[in-house]
């Protein structure tokens, strides 16, 4: 497995140039960027932007493992409002867009989200509707679409994400699998096998059941996730793609943060 590092990881005001030198340098393979609205990557860029980035990426070494994004929760693909979706199927399309462009070869999508004004069923049936719609571009692109488990309220079951994916009956969809926010009600090592040859990346994360809330997220190896069952389960499912770290930054010296991450998933890996 190759090791990658998320570029929300990096303070805000360090440029691409000085993240990605920090991540080669700590022994990282890759780097995951993030799409937004204003940053480094965003949905109006063009082809040559964005191959910027890239050669900004491969000056140090790195490759760009995958396309991430946060504005999904901003505009789900299960709200009711059908400009809402429209909007989201946009963004992913420029994830996708953008992906090719960089050499990825996944993207990272939030499904939706199910909440006092989202029935469970119609969220189903809404993102189902929205991810159907993005399945061509994204076999004409190569580009996988990575469903992620989130703290949503939807795909609670390792099965129902299974079957979730397999209902498009393309291989450009899959799992993106987040081993830290499934602590909190399931254990990663069983839903990595159930997902098995569907999984396209994975998100490090760690948690700290006793907290149990958005402040359990802690280093890697410091919480309840059980690494040996995990490593082990990823090794029999035959998972040898990226391992992302998805961690913030110490509020001080944080690029020791970057140095601490890639050492903790070296003595996991080795």
């Amino acid at each position: 497995m190759k090791k990658a590092i998320n570029h929300w990881a990096f303070p805000g005001n360090l440029s691409l140039s000085d993240a990605c030198r920090q991540a080669a340098e700590a022994g990282f393979d890759a780097i995951e960027l993030n799409m937004a609205s204003e940053g480094v990557l965003t949905p109006y860029m063009d082809e040559t932007q964005v191959k910027e980035l890239l050669k900004t990426v491969s000056q140090h070494g790195l490759a760009v493992c995958s396309v991430c994004t946060g504005m999904l929760w901003q505009t789900p693909l299960t709200s009711p409002d059908p400009h809402v979706v429209s909007r989201a199927i946009e963004a992913i399309t420029a994830q996708m867009r953008a992906a090719a462009w960089l050499g990825a070869d996944t993207i990272l999508v939030v499904p939706g989200l199910v909440d006092a004004n989202t029935p469970y069923d119609q969220a189903y049936q809404r993102a189902k509707d929205a991810i159907s719609k993005l399945v061509p571009e994204a076999e004409r692109l190569k580009v996988s679409i990575g469903i992620e488990n989130v703290w949503n309220k939807f795909l609670l079951s390792p099965l129902e994400m299974r079957d979730f994916i397999d209902s498009f009956g393309s291989e450009y969809v899959g799992a993106y699998f987040d081993v830290g926010n499934i602590v909190a009600y399931g254990f990663p090592e069983q839903w990595i096998r159930i997902l098995g040859p569907r999984l396209r990346k994975i998100h490090l994360k760690d948690f700290k059941t006793s907290v149990g809330n958005i402040h359990g997220f802690c280093n890697l190896l410091e919480g309840d996730v059980n690494w040996p069952a995990v490593r082990a389960a990823l090794e029999e499912v035959g998972y040898n793609d990226y391992v992302v770290a998805e961690v913030g930054a110490y509020r001080h010296y944080p690029d020791q943060m970057i140095r601490d991450t890639a050492a903790a998933i070296d003595r996991w890996l080795k």
